[in-house]
């Protein structure tokens, strides 16, 4: 985990000059997901929907506007930051974390029309 915080601190950092996209609704319905995306979207829908809805902003930051690799969603997630609680493998498993992090990058690409 020691190894992870260097990037959860650099992310910030890495994302502050993109566009600010924290209120901006997704265009289109989210088609064409893979099994791994589905299964993802399920356990985001499941936990992360209610703070960030449709990776937007809300109860907590945007996540359409961050760039964020795999390894440093599945850190977020698992560490927690803030006011986002931790969510151990009793709550999401490692399968269902990969599959997590694939939705989100998906979510991201979907709503700068990418894919």
């Amino acid at each position: 985990m020691r190894r992870l915080l260097p990037l959860l601190l650099l992310a910030p950092l890495l994302t502050a000059c993109l566009p600010q996209r924290r209120d901006a609704p997704l265009v289109g319905e989210l088609t064409g997901l893979s099994p791994q995306e589905a299964r993802g979207r399920v356990v985001y829908m499941a936990n992360c929907q209610q703070c960030h809805p449709g990776g937007a902003e809300g109860l907590g930051p945007a996540l359409n506007n961050k760039p964020l690799p795999h390894l440093a969603i599945r850190a977020q997630v698992r560490a927690g930051l803030g006011a986002m609680p931790a969510f151990d493998a009793s709550e999401i498993s490692d399968a269902d974390l990969e599959a997590l992090a694939d939705y989100v990058v998906r979510l991201r690409e979907h709503g700068f029309g990418g894919r």
